[in-house]
């Protein structure tokens, strides 16, 4: 899965344990009346994938969703996702994405207003 959108925040790297480390960004994707903020992680190697992006820029992120269930330790089940990035695009390639999805929008508004016409058949 992929989705592109505005970097909002930036967190440094987290070295969780002596083997595993982490690092949280914010994409706000505004494609609905709605901006979504959508929170991804990075670990182990790719958690320098985020390095040469600032707050600001654009960028295509490639993630999987990930679940996984926890037994607290008064036995009761909670389950939690994750989206897992692998992949960022940034300046050009987001907007060459964005670009090449605008001539879909002109066919659909064209196709739309051929519809309204009064035609017999």
């Amino acid at each position: 899965m992929d989705v592109t959108g505005i970097l909002k925040v930036k967190s440094e790297t987290q070295q969780v344990s002596e083997k595993f480390k982490k690092r949280e960004f914010v994409l706000t994707e505004n494609s609905s009346q709605y901006p979504q903020h959508i929170s991804f992680q990075l670990t182990q190697d790719k958690c320098g994938l985020l390095d040469q992006y600032n707050v600001g820029d654009e960028m295509k992120v490639h993630f999987n969703l990930r679940g996984r269930e926890w037994t607290d330790p008064q036995g009761k089940v909670k389950y939690f996702n994750s989206l897992e990035a692998w992949r960022i695009e940034g300046g050009s390639a987001a907007a060459n994405t964005q670009s090449s999805a605008a001539p879909m929008n002109d066919v659909a508004t064209f196709t739309t207003a051929s519809q309204e016409d009064d035609l017999p058949f």
